[in-house]
């Protein structure tokens, strides 16, 4: 988990409109809206009016050679931030560690990636949850900025709806091979895959974020291609495990980052610039508040609070 300071490190200049109106006095009572950052007595004052809350999660993963290990992080902070800022609810610290097993690469290699086992991010999440349902937290709202942890992630969002009553939510990243909000933004055509790792998407966002951590001197212009253990009728250009055979993807791979592309970047970042970046997150954080607004209005019935096996 991640210290809240690092939480205050969102991308300068920015402008959050507010998505709610007459809530100055509720607002006024909180110096942040990072729950780390509150004593336990600005916890109850939030909870005597709201019940939601949100976790950003991610991963330290390797992002090629001109994006730091934090970039599928920085997203998540970012969105979850803004999210509250516009709506006001409160975020939890980041789950800052992921399912990044492929992006380990070789032993000795010094790539950099921290990876959790699945049942490790399963049962991080489980007791993230269980410790605010417990607390009093009705709806828990995963803000996710790792593609990867959607692999693996169902059990546990499952298990905290059945056990608990809690309203369980996960919101998945984007612009790999769905545009969405995102339509029209990105200048990359579909053959350079503009949302594809550390391409021209994670690159804008970085460098919205803090550009000091951009090394765009090591940027390269990179394309996918099969790995060298299928035969050459197999086909690929980007980041997902299935791959193309006479046309068609019916087939997937377990398959190690290394193995279809080498410096860790696929797509074009050569393109990126910081307004693209910050209009990527003024979009997608303005449909999440939204949404997370509608959740706020559904009745929710938690069953089971307490958090009991606290210690196993």
């Amino acid at each position: 988990m991640s210290s809240s300071l690092e939480s205050h490190n969102y991308a300068p200049g920015r402008k959050v409109p507010r998505l709610t109106s007459g809530d100055d006095d509720f607002r006024s009572k909180f110096v942040s809206w990072n729950l780390a950052d509150l004593s336990y007595v600005d916890i109850q004052n939030y909870l005597d009016v709201k019940d939601t809350v949100l976790v950003p999660m991610a991963s330290t993963e390797q992002h090629g050679p001109h994006l730091p290990l934090y970039t599928d992080t920085i997203t998540a902070i970012e969105i979850s931030a803004r999210v509250s800022e516009a709506i006001g609810v409160l975020h939890t610290p980041p789950i800052w560690a992921g399912y990044s097993p492929q992006h380990m690469y070789d032993p000795g290699q010094g790539r950099g990636t921290i990876t959790l086992r699945s049942s490790t991010l399963l049962a991080v999440m489980n007791d993230v949850a269980r410790s605010l349902i417990h607390h009093g937290f009705n709806r828990i709202i995963f803000v996710n900025g790792h593609g990867s942890n959607i692999k693996v992630v169902d059990p546990v969002l499952r298990q905290l709806r059945y056990e608990t009553g809690a309203l369980i939510g996960f919101v998945r990243p984007y612009m790999e091979r769905y545009v969405g909000v995102l339509e029209g933004l990105m200048e990359n055509p579909p053959e350079e895959t503009p949302g594809w790792h550390s391409s021209e998407l994670e690159t804008s966002q970085d460098m919205a974020w803090n550009p000091s951590l951009v090394r765009m001197e090591r940027a390269e212009d990179t394309r996918a291609h099969i790995p060298d253990f299928l035969p050459s009728t197999f086909s690929k250009n980007d980041g997902m495990p299935d791959v193309e055979f006479e046309g068609y993807q019916y087939f997937t791979f377990p398959m190690d980052h290394h193995e279809f592309v080498e410096n860790g970047v696929i797509g074009n970042p050569l393109r990126a610039t910081p307004e693209k970046g910050h209009e990527a997150f003024r979009r997608y954080s303005e449909h999440v508040a939204k949404g997370v607004m509608e959740l706020m209005t559904v009745p929710v019935k938690v069953h089971t609070r307490e958090f009991v096996d606290r210690v196993m």
